[in-house]
């Protein structure tokens, strides 16, 4: 068996004395690991890192074999390096990933949205929006997607600024009532992809997605806990300054 792909790592980790197992996210094979011969050697470092883009030939005498890959660079997207709060972002992406999907699980969508995200960060772009977008495309690839068209109550598709914590439905200002404590915010970008988000905006969504990733995803998966990667996000995002 063998196939050729371009992907984009999100994890390594050692295998043996001079090899390593490299995770993958490509568009018609999902996530994907493979083992990478003498990918512990300094002159591979480079190119083995979380975000890198690269050009993937996998091989495997059987296809539900671990099997190996041949790795050529495409992208290093190393520019982001240096900046604590977009690594912490980069670092939060790839850990959902690996928490979030199974293996061989074609993700054609989310793996052109992640090459989008991970290029604004690397670029220093405006990605805050883009990642809150990016959790909540996470949750309809894995059949948790919700429903932001209308109000659960009323049907009205207009002033929508709740969701309900339970059914994952819009909730509208005035259907809210004496329950509205009790609700999530609905930030208006989260509907309308392309309008502009405030800080606290950014927070209230990642305060809703976060919910979901929680209560719906992770207790799918066996109850497992979030990535720490996403959490020290959100502290970094709370914590920075804007002007």
């Amino acid at each position: 068996m063998e196939w050729t792909s371009e992907g984009v790592i999100v994890s390594v980790r050692k295998y043996g004395e001079s090899s390593v197992i490299i995770d993958t996210l490509t568009p018609s094979h999902g996530r994907h690991s493979g083992v990478v011969r003498g990918g512990a050697s300094r002159k591979m470092a480079a190119t083995l890192q979380p975000g890198s883009q690269v050009k993937l030939e996998w091989r495997a005498r059987l296809e539900e074999h671990l099997g190996n890959y041949r790795v050529e660079q495409l992208e290093s997207r190393s520019d982001m390096f240096d900046d604590r709060l977009r690594l912490a972002a980069l670092s939060s992406i790839c850990s959902i990933i690996t928490f979030s999907f199974p293996e061989r699980m074609p993700l054609i969508d989310l793996y052109k949205s992640t090459l989008n995200l991970m290029d604004t960060l690397n670029s220093g772009g405006d990605w805050e929006p883009l990642y809150a977008l990016w959790e909540l495309q996470v949750l309809e690839e894995m059949g948790f997607g919700l429903d932001l068209t209308s109000c659960a109550v009323t049907d009205v598709t207009q002033d929508l600024i709740y969701v309900s914590p339970k059914s994952g439905r819009a909730v509208s200002r005035k259907a809210a009532g004496q329950w509205k404590d009790r609700l999530l915010p609905l930030p208006s970008f989260l509907r309308n992809k392309f309008e502009a988000a405030s800080r606290e905006d950014l927070l209230d969504s990642l305060k809703t997605t976060g919910h979901f990733l929680t209560t719906w995803l992770a207790e799918s998966l066996g109850e497992r806990q979030l990535p720490e990667a996403r959490s020290r996000l959100i502290v970094r995002l709370e914590n920075k300054k804007y002007n």
